[in-house]
């Protein structure tokens, strides 16, 4: 028999954030049984999930990070969402054939687009010739994309990611996951919420401000268990990594340019990374890098070079990438993680004044890595008049003119959280809460058992 079951995903949550501002939260936690869930590495948004919905490792479903380096194209991809990309049969077509009548909708989990899922919801933006960036979603069935938008209004995406990040996109996903919820009545119902992690990472968790949004995401969460109360649905909650203060950025590239081995194209003023005529660059990830060497036999001198540089923890190779199940083809030739503390830049130019026109942008997929300084706004003194300015540009862009949305800062310093890591103390790791028994798991469990935890929701008794 088919159990009706929702796996909701509170982004960057752990257990030194429950407390006296997560009643909702405690309250579920009290019911439930909770462990410590062990990341992937890298512990990051797109390896995690994967390895949560298929069981698998990296070096199994391919997901090597947010992005990676293709080498046949000589490009860096970032936050792809086709789910092809992920190797591996999925919890949802494991349960299908369990039992022919059971239906999965996906609310914004990553890798959520042609699926086999029946009902899948993502953010998906409209880029328009001019330059102008519509907020959208993407959806299946096509039509619940206007039934959502003309209930909910335009799905806020300039609160989903980038300096206006806040409390109000997670709130219409939960409600948007509400009224699918009612339409459709899915057997099993996925739930992405990011805006603890976002706040964060902005702030840092030593800063006081955090349990102010922990309280936000908390009233979210109720309501979406009072919710799934009342239609007598198992709960699943969890988190797919802890988030770490930060001090220090590591610029790895900048550092593989003075060795020789980036290349650097010149256009129009600016410097943009030459990635497929480069012997050596990498690919940042928050704490971790892939580094895509192009002769093999440079490989012992950089992995020399590299463990010796300030902020490297550690410095995989093929060999070591085996123990950590990390090692596929998309992977780099090395794999280097951050000392605690420290987080890894993509920036590869020597002089700001070189910078490309997209690195003060919100430019999610341009930058050759993730850059979290797109959820600040320029703190210059110059840039004190922003909020004109961005109007400013605002209104050229919806009179159809071209214009650059440059107000992202180039200071590192003002980022105050970090993931990747997985060598985390206990407080810090990502959370589990399950309705269902797991005496028989230890405290501390991998994320790949996720899979097996939601295929017993949804059928054990």
């Amino acid at each position: 028999m088919l159990h009706p079951t929702v796996v909701i995903n509170v982004a960057g949550l752990n257990r030194s954030l429950l407390g006296e501002h997560s009643p909702h939260l405690n309250r579920l936690a009290a019911r439930s049984h909770l462990r410590r869930l062990k990341p992937v590495l890298p512990a990051v948004t797109c390896s995690v999930q994967s390895s949560m919905l298929t069981g698998l490792p990296v070096s199994e479903h391919g997901i090597v990070g947010n992005g990676w380096y293709d080498r046949d194209l000589a490009e860096v991809h970032f936050w792809k969402q086709s789910n092809r990309l992920v190797q591996g049969e999925k919890v949802w077509d494991a349960a299908k054939k369990r039992d022919a009548s059971f239906t999965c909708c996906n609310m914004f989990w990553w890798y959520n687009m042609y699926s086999n899922a029946d009902y899948t919801v993502t953010p998906r933006p409209q880029y328009k010739a001019d330059g102008r960036k519509i907020p959208d979603i993407h959806t299946h069935p096509p039509e619940l994309r206007v039934s959502l938008q003309e209930k909910l209004g335009q799905f806020p995406l300039f609160n989903f990611w980038g300096p206006a990040s806040s409390i109000v996109s997670s709130q219409w996903i939960a409600e948007a996951s509400m009224m699918t919820h009612d339409t459709f009545n899915p057997t099993l119902m996925l739930i992405y919420l990011p805006h603890l992690d976002y706040a964060l990472q902005k702030l840092g968790p030593e800063h006081a401000d955090i349990s102010g949004h922990v309280r936000e995401i908390d009233n979210v969460v109720g309501d979406l268990i009072d919710f799934f109360d009342q239609k007598e649905t198992r709960i699943i909650l969890l988190s797919e990594y802890g988030i770490e203060p930060v001090d220090e950025a590591v610029f790895i590239n900048r550092f593989l340019r003075e060795q020789g081995g980036l290349s650097v194209r010149e256009e129009s003023g600016g410097e943009l990374l030459d990635a497929g005529a480069s012997d050596a660059f990498a690919v940042v990830d928050h704490q971790i890098a892939h580094v895509y060497i192009k002769h093999h036999q440079d490989i012992p001198r950089h992995q020399e070079l590299l463990s010796q540089h300030p902020g490297v923890d550690r410095v995989l190779d093929r060999d070591e990438q085996k123990t950590f199940e990390i090692d596929h083809p998309r992977a780099g030739e090395l794999v280097l993680i951050a000392k605690a503390r420290h987080w890894f830049t993509y920036d590869y130019w020597l002089d700001d004044a070189r910078a490309p026109d997209f690195a003060r942008t919100v430019d999610i997929h341009r930058k050759p890595g993730y850059d979290p300084r797109e959820l600040f706004l320029d703190p210059r003194p110059r840039m004190l008049w922003t909020k004109a300015r961005i109007a400013g540009k605002l209104l050229k862009k919806k009179l159809g003119f071209r214009t650059l949305m440059d107000v992202i800062p180039l200071d590192t310093s003002l980022v105050k959280g970090s993931h990747g890591r997985i060598d985390q103390p206990p407080e810090v790791m990502p959370v589990l809460m399950t309705s269902l028994p797991v005496d028989h798991l230890p405290e501390e469990i991998p994320c790949t058992s996720v899979y097996e935890v939601i295929l017993s929701h949804l059928f054990a008794e």
